[in-house]
């Protein structure tokens, strides 16, 4: 196996040492400093050899960690002609064409600095948005966390499960995951107001979901309005106890204890973005992607 140097940025840092300690490679970590006037400086704290693996998600603070990510890609280049960078979360995936007029597409100029930073190829987990994946102007590959999430899932003692989708976008992710969980799904029709943000769920009624218990899956849960909403219209339907599930739990402001407050169980998410729902570790399908 090729020498690897995995490098932990400050946002992924325990799941850049779980992927060199499954790579068997050598782990760098950084040191952070912040000054009173909001720059940052970043420090490794040895030297990289060989190809060389970047692990930082762009998490909230987005423009902070993408600005850590692109700092460690460019030094990591003087260091090695191969930089994988590997972002979990890729921020800014969402704003991958103009929805409204002058909103200008942030995530084409995202990729064209991660390429001039020195990257070689770009690794994500479950990205927003194939747009966005495509708009990447080097090899880029996404792979997904359904698998992982399926089998925390087969570990519980559900009463005839039920997959869900909020929305009919999610459709393809609700039917690979009640594939592999061997079980029903259907999605939910919901509508966003592209000014607001508010959500509505236009489904007005659902046989078949009383009594079941239901995991409502997602790629990402940021604010929890379409979670909260799929939710509240589910127990109407008397559902059974509901799981919130998704690779990525931003989980904004209140958004955890309104969805708790909704009727939701337990949220479970993924390490891409370490919290105390993230209870599904994706190192293991990274280090494939990687070797």
């Amino acid at each position: 196996m090729t020498a690897f140097t995995v490098i932990g940025g400050p946002s992924s840092e325990q799941l850049a040492k779980r992927i060199a300690s499954r790579l068997k490679s050598k782990f760098v970590r950084c040191e952070l400093r912040v000054f009173p006037d909001g720059e940052s400086k970043i420090t490794l704290k040895d030297k990289p050899e060989g190809k060389i693996i970047v692990v930082q998600s762009i998490y909230p603070p987005v423009d902070s960690n993408l600005i850590h990510s692109l700092a460690i890609v460019s030094q990591a280049r003087s260091y090695s002609s191969q930089v994988y960078a590997v972002i979990p979360y890729m921020g800014y995936a969402r704003q991958d064409r103009q929805f409204l007029p002058g909103e200008i597409i942030t995530m084409e100029l995202v990729a064209k600095m991660f390429k001039a930073a020195g990257a070689t190829k770009i690794i994500v987990v479950d990205i927003h948005s194939i747009t966005a994946l495509k708009q990447l102007q080097i090899p880029a590959k996404n792979v997904s966390a359904v698998e992982e999430l399926v089998k925390y899932f087969k570990k519980l003692s559900l009463n005839n499960p039920l997959v869900v989708s909020p929305d009919k976008g999610g459709i393809e992710r609700a039917r690979n995951f009640a594939n592999l969980l061997g079980v029903d799904f259907i999605a939910l029709e919901k509508h966003r107001d592209k000014k607001t943000g508010k959500v509505e769920i236009k489904t007005k009624k659902h046989d078949g979901v009383k009594g079941r218990d239901i995991i409502l899956v997602d790629d990402m849960i940021s604010t929890g309005g379409s979670i909260v909403k799929a939710a509240e219209f589910l127990k109407k339907q008397k559902s059974g106890k509901i799981y919130a599930c998704c690779t990525h739990a931003l989980l904004i402001g209140d958004a955890e204890k309104n969805i708790i407050k909704a009727g939701v169980t337990k949220i479970i998410s993924t390490n891409t973005i370490p919290s105390k729902t993230s209870v599904v570790d994706v190192s293991s399908i990274i280090v494939k992607a990687i070797v």
